[in-house]
This record gives structure tokens, sequence and C-alpha cells, in this order.
């Protein structure tokens, strides 16, 4: 019966610091360059574009294509750079709580 009373205690203490980390999550913050810092976009910790900024010499017309694809490449940079800040807050999150093995966060 203590083992029971135990892993309840456990699962309800990883609930409140997994809210926790998630509120932190939400704050994130990741910046993705391109182009030499031609193209900059930022995303949330929920991975919505917070803003995007282009530099002036990039809008030709006739080098849309260009200019797309350095918008794709600096996205694919924010994204990365958020999903390692997202890990590593839940990580921290969750200190020294040990998940069984080939269990990870975020769940």
């Amino acid at each position: 019966m203590k083992d029971i009373m135990g892993l309840m205690k456990q699962a309800k203490e990883m609930q409140e610091k997994m809210e926790i980390a998630k509120g932190k999550v939400a704050d994130l913050r990741a910046e993705g360059i391109s182009g030499g810092g031609m193209v900059r976009i930022t995303l949330s910790g929920e991975g919505h574009m917070q803003s995007i900024n282009i530099d002036k010499s990039m809008i030709v017309a006739d080098e849309a294509e260009i200019l797309e694809d350095l918008i794709i490449a600096a996205y694919h940079d924010a994204k990365i750079k958020i999903d390692q800040k997202q890990a590593q807050t839940m990580q921290d999150a969750m200190g020294d709580m040990q998940l069984p093995e080939g269990m990870k966060l975020p769940f």
C-alpha cells in the first residue's frame, strides 16, 4: 500500500511539474536565420510564427524563388532551435524524476 501512495504522490508531482514546464515552453522564442541574416523568422514555443523580417534588397520580382527558399530555410532553422529549447525545458522541469526506459519528454 505504501508503494501505491508513493507512486500516486510522484504522479501528482510530475503532473504539477509538467504544467509549469508547459507554461515555460509557451514563453520560449527562437529565431531562424538564412541568407546570412537577410531573412529572419521568430517562432514561439508553441511553434507559431511571431515575426518575419526580410532585408529589402531581397525583394526582387525576378528572384521570388530565391526569397521563398530563404524563408523556408529560416523557418526550418527556427523550428530546430525551438524543438531543442522545448526538449531542454521539459528535461529541466522533470529534473530527478526517473522515467521508464524508452519514455521521452514531452509525451
